[in-house]
């Protein structure tokens, strides 16, 4: 009788905390401490992640690549967009050179292959193909037939496109490509649906399992045999891994039909219901994957609307918290324009405007990890200060205005955790500053006095000098990083998506914010030159966000959004402790909300054995 050391290779161990790592699926222990058998299981699940930055479907995508080097491009409206997913956010990447959807694609983000598609002028089905070396794409030698909604699957110098529809009919037919050339390739059973645009693995051994039928199709570099039946028609679903190891999900079962949500996976040899589903049903999904255990599902029509969030889906013995905005206990007093610092561990809110008494405020908040009580005011009431440096015993408050018409400040005011007293005076009265460093180490950036600044003060902890100027003229915009490691990015007026680095010295421009004029007005923004976070803001319309952007030092990604979209909100903490409260809202209403940031986390599934 085979026992469970020679199933597993070792004994049944006692310990008394359970283990966090280095488990395998099925292995027991025993917890002396809860005195219980304990062991770790599978779970599959679909997690909420960072939104593409265009609402669209019927996309491009990579599908040969992990779901940390994602791609989508094309889409509905014929757009050119390029955006490149690293498992965490997303970042533009090039532009198609001609946008259009129904477009399949297939390879790996630096090495990808976008083939056919709808675009126009008449007629509208192009044999146009593009490549993609991870930065700009190129035209390469057109399909032999104008086509669109054609499975793909493969790498750039190996891979295969077949059925999908021309102008008059569906398709049987199917065409490899080895970098260079297309060739015929074998013949489908029946046509597939037009709006089947995906497939999984390699030229050699592939997989179609998306589309108007239920049949599943495999290749083996020659034929096409037909595979077993899927539970759900998945039309205008997508799939995504290996041959022997896929995961079908989304779509919908007839044109004006409900989304589907329904998610399966294939071991090569039968489909299984996921007890996994999406939490928007959707069709024309931009996908990735190279193996059934994980994926992601992009954009798609929801039946009404095109949305730009993403799910990501596991198969594993960990459970994904993905990461997210959460809410914190409110402010006692809504406001916006208000400065912040230190953590959502122990954070401070000081000055700001509360729009309902039409009054500038010196009022002060402290946060110490579960409510927020009244400390000491400021000297000066004041409303759109640099946004506030420092942490909750050693914060500095700078500029802004008051009153209406208003009045500028030049002078600092330092918070030691008890008191507030005056510090330095700068020699530009402005407000709305990107304020980057600490209370002894700080510098006020840009701002407003009249017209937009570029100018740069520092701050030692007693008086301010000047230093070298921005490459471009903002405030409002946000901040991070210490005085010699520092960025700062977007801002108006007018709008711009720029971004500056400072190293103590120089200023030097950096890449572009994903969103055109993001941040007009009050993106709330902190953490270091290499991981940055930017949250809200407005542009003229005016339009509120909830978008939030991340950069690492060279590009801005997307991350989850907030669960309230406002600007002039303050904003402090690093990212893996970052915290907006108050702000303006869209009614033009003061906000007291606060939220919090909280990182993606991954943990063991542990589950207790009990007997029945």
């Amino acid at each position: 009788m085979s026992t469970y050391r020679k199933i597993h290779g070792r004994s049944i161990q006692a310990v008394t905390t359970d283990p966090t790592g280095d488990v395998t699926e099925g292995q027991v222990w025993y917890n002396s401490n809860s005195q219980t058998f304990k062991s770790v299981i599978n779970t599959q699940a679909w997690s909420s992640a960072a939104p593409i930055t265009t609402p669209r479907f019927n996309m491009g995508s990579g599908s040969n690549a992990p779901v940390t080097a994602g791609l989508v491009f094309g889409g509905s409206g014929k757009s050119t967009a390029t955006e490149e997913y690293n498992g965490s956010g997303w970042a533009t990447g090039g532009n198609l050179g001609t946008g259009r959807y129904e477009l399949p694609g297939f390879g790996i983000q630096t090495a990808a292959v976008g083939a056919g598609g709808y675009a126009s002028p008449s007629p509208g089905n192009k044999a146009l193909v593009e490549e993609y070396n991870g930065s700009s794409w190129s035209e390469v030698t057109n399909l032999p037939t104008a086509q669109r909604g054609m499975a793909c699957f493969g790498t750039q110098t190996a891979g295969v496109v077949a059925g999908g529809v021309s102008t008059t009919a569906n398709l049987t037919t199917s065409f490899e490509y080895d970098g260079t050339n297309w060739t015929s390739g074998g013949t489908l059973p029946s046509g597939t649906d037009r709006t089947t645009s995906a497939g999984a693995g390699i030229l050699t051994a592939g997989l179609i399992a998306a589309g108007d039928t239920r049949v599943s199709f495999e290749y083996d570099g020659t034929n096409f045999t037909a595979g077993p039946s899927t539970a759900s028609d998945h039309d205008g679903g997508v799939d995504t891994g290996v041959q022997t190891s896929a995961v079908v999900f989304g779509g919908f079962t007839s044109p004006g039909s409900g989304r589907i949500t329904a998610t399966e996976t294939y071991d090569g040899t039968s489909f299984t219901t996921s007890p996994a589903t999406m939490a928007t049903g959707r069709y024309g999904l931009g996908r990735g994957g190279n193996n059934g255990t994980s994926a992601f599902a992009a954009g798609g029509d929801t039946n009404p609307g095109t949305v730009t969030s993403t799910e990501e889906y596991n198969s594993s013995i960990n459970v994904i918290t993905a990461g997210a905005f959460s809410s914190l206990p409110t402010l006692n007093s809504a406001r916006w324009g208000a400065g912040a610092a230190g953590t959502k561990a122990a954070g401070i809110v000081f000055g700001g405007r509360n729009p309902s008494i039409s009054t500038d405020l010196a009022l002060s908040e402290e946060y110490n990890g579960s409510s927020w009580s009244e400390g000491p005011d400021l000297g000066q009431a004041r409303r759109v200060m640099g946004r506030g440096t420092g942490t909750q015993t050693a914060a500095l408050a700078h500029g802004g205005h008051y009153g209406s018409p208003s009045t500028r400040y030049k002078v600092a005011e330092e918070y030691d955790g008890s008191s507030w007293t005056n510090g330095g005076t700068s020699t530009n009265a402005h407000d709305g500053t990107m304020q980057i460093g600490t209370q002894t180490a700080a510098a006020s950036c840009g701002g407003y006095d009249g017209t937009n600044m570029n100018k740069t003060e520092e701050y030692n902890g007693t008086s301010f000098s000047s230093a070298n100027t921005m490459t471009y003229s903002a405030y409002l915009g946000a901040a991070a990083g210490p005085q010699t490691a520092a960025v700062v990015f977007a801002g108006g007026f007018p709008a711009v998506n720029n971004s500056n680095e400072y190293d103590g010295t120089n200023w030097t421009s950096g890449n572009t914010t994903l969103k055109t004029n993001y941040g007009i007005a009050g993106n709330g923004g902190n953490g270091s030159q290499t991981e940055a976070i930017g949250a809200g803001g407005y542009t003229p319309g005016p339009v509120y966000f909830s978008s939030v952007e991340t950069y690492n030092g060279t590009t801005f990604a997307t991350a989850p959004s907030l669960g309230t979209a406002r600007s002039e909100l303050p904003s402090a903490g690093p990212n893996s402790s970052f915290f907006v409260a108050g702000g303006l809202l869209s009614t033009g209403s003061g906000s007291n909300l606060v939220e919090e940031f909280t990182p993606e986390s991954s943990a063991l599934n542990v589950k207790t054995l009990t007997q029945s």
